[in-house]
Order: structure tokens, then sequence, then C-alpha cells
């Protein structure tokens, strides 16, 4: 069941803000390039703050140790670490995520 978040002018494009939802911590990322996209939280590698990473052509850049996700797929860029990403919608100017209904799950 989708949760609404807020209004998507809450995060200026270029950023990321985490939120909590039940039980799980989630990063929603608003790129220059428009689009939307929902992450765990913390980095798999040592728990970096995701939210607070650059976002450059869809990929996210932990700010503590450079690791790269594709925010699409949570799949990790030249590492070994994926991320867990959710599904997200904009319904007018509303972000909506589902925090249970996964698109993957990470392999560690």
């Amino acid at each position: 069941m989708p949760v609404v978040l807020g209004p998507l002018a809450g995060i200026p494009p270029g950023e990321g803000r985490a939120f909590v939802v039940g039980a799980a911590e989630i990063a929603v990322f608003h790129t220059r390039e428009g689009g939307v996209f929902a992450t765990q939280a913390q980095c798999p590698h040592r728990g970096g703050p995701l939210a607070d990473g650059l976002t450059d052509g869809g990929h996210v850049v932990c700010p503590l140790h450079d690791r790269v996700y594709c925010l699409a797929t949570g799949a990790g860029i030249g590492n070994e670490f994926s991320i867990r990403v959710y599904p997200v919608a904009v319904r007018d100017g509303v972000l909506l995520v589902d925090p249970v209904d996964t698109l993957q799950t990470p392999h560690t």
C-alpha cells in the first residue's frame, strides 16, 4: 500500500531526502533530469547516508566511500554491493512510495 511522503517540491532537483516509513528507512531522490527514485537509506558497505550522496545520470554516490549505485535497479556500479529499490510515484505533485513491495532485494 503506497504511503504519502509529501510534496515533490520538498526535494530540490539533484538532491535526496531520507524518510522513515513504518519499519523501513527510505531515501528518495529527485534527479536534475526530473526522475524520482526510492532506495534503502543506508549504503550496505558501511552504512553511509545515501540521501546525502551525489546524484548524476541515474546514479547515486555514497558520501562516505564513493560506492556507486543505479537508482533504477539498485545494482552496484564497480562494486560488489547492491541496494534495495522501492516503487515510487508522483501524483499531483505528491510523492508516494510503497515500503513493502520492493523491486529488488540486495545481494551482499
